[in-house]
């Protein structure tokens, strides 16, 4: 056993008997094996609400012109977000990880995924904050959620190679890069690399096996296994203009310039 931590697990499949519902469950299990306390937001059975809009911020003045950015922020510091997001960030801000389970659609996430991410990690919140000694952004390996460690569990219907370097679907890694790298490495998370299974339509049951061995074992390493070495926005390797600096990347090209390489 190891020692007792909250993992926020965020689910978004509309149905629990699918491949998805069936890992979440196997996560769950697993980590309350380890002896973890599993918290649970399930979209689809809260019927969480995707889109932004004026509902969310009833404190504005009623008619005037709607700019979600500044009256997040109005909304965050007034303590005046509606119910159903303040809990999910109270859940977040418990939590010592995050782990998303969710199907590949569409190259990216599902569309309540998307919108719980678009109201949760409000301005003042997961954003817009900065280091008072030296008026720079807290982003990119810093800010209000650094210290939390966070993994996707992603299920697609293309077989794994179709998802490689050379794939005709590109790199996994590469296609999930907004939600690693722009939605919780930017408000300080560590990322762990994606589980994924692969073929998810058409998965035999020894298939299943392996994937649900596999998964335990990397829900194991949830707090020992290392990140993805994303370079830090602060820590030297980025110009005032945020450009990486010449001379770093040791050949690289792409998003992989944002990795550090041993």
């Amino acid at each position: 056993m190891c020692a007792a931590r909250t993992i926020l697990l965020v689910t978004c499949h509309p149905e629990k008997r699918s491949l998805n519902g069936a890992l979440a469950a196997h996560a769950r299990a697993t980590l309350e094996r380890l002896g973890h306390v599993v918290t649970e937001s399930d979209l689809y059975a809260m019927r969480w609400k995707a889109v932004v809009d004026a509902a969310d911020f009833p404190d504005e003045s009623a008619g005037a012109r709607l700019h979600p950015g500044p009256a997040s922020r109005r909304a965050t510091a007034a303590g005046t977000l509606t119910a159903d997001v303040a809990a999910e960030q109270a859940k977040i801000l418990a939590a010592d990880a995050l782990i998303f389970q969710f199907p590949l659609w569409w190259f990216g996430l599902p569309a309540m995924l998307k919108g719980w991410f678009d109201r949760v990690f409000s301005n003042g919140f997961a954003y817009g904050l900065t280091d008072p000694a030296t008026g720079r952004g807290l982003r990119y390996g810093a800010g209000r959620l650094a210290g939390k460690r966070a993994l996707l569990s992603v299920t697609t219907g293309g077989l794994a190679p179709a998802f490689s370097a050379r794939g005709v679907s590109g790199d996994l890694e590469d296609l999930l890069f907004p939600v690693t790298h722009g939605m919780l490495f930017y408000p300080g998370m560590a990322v762990l690399p994606t589980f994924a299974v692969y073929g998810a339509n058409r998965l035999p049951d020894d298939a299943f096996a392996a994937a649900c061995t596999a998964y335990a074992a990397r829900l194991a390493g949830l707090f020992t296994d290392a990140p993805i070495p994303y370079r830090t926005q602060n820590g030297g390797d980025y110009d005032d203009d945020l450009c990486l600096k010449p001379g770093l990347g040791g050949g690289a090209a792409g998003l992989a310039l944002h990795r550090r390489v041993a």
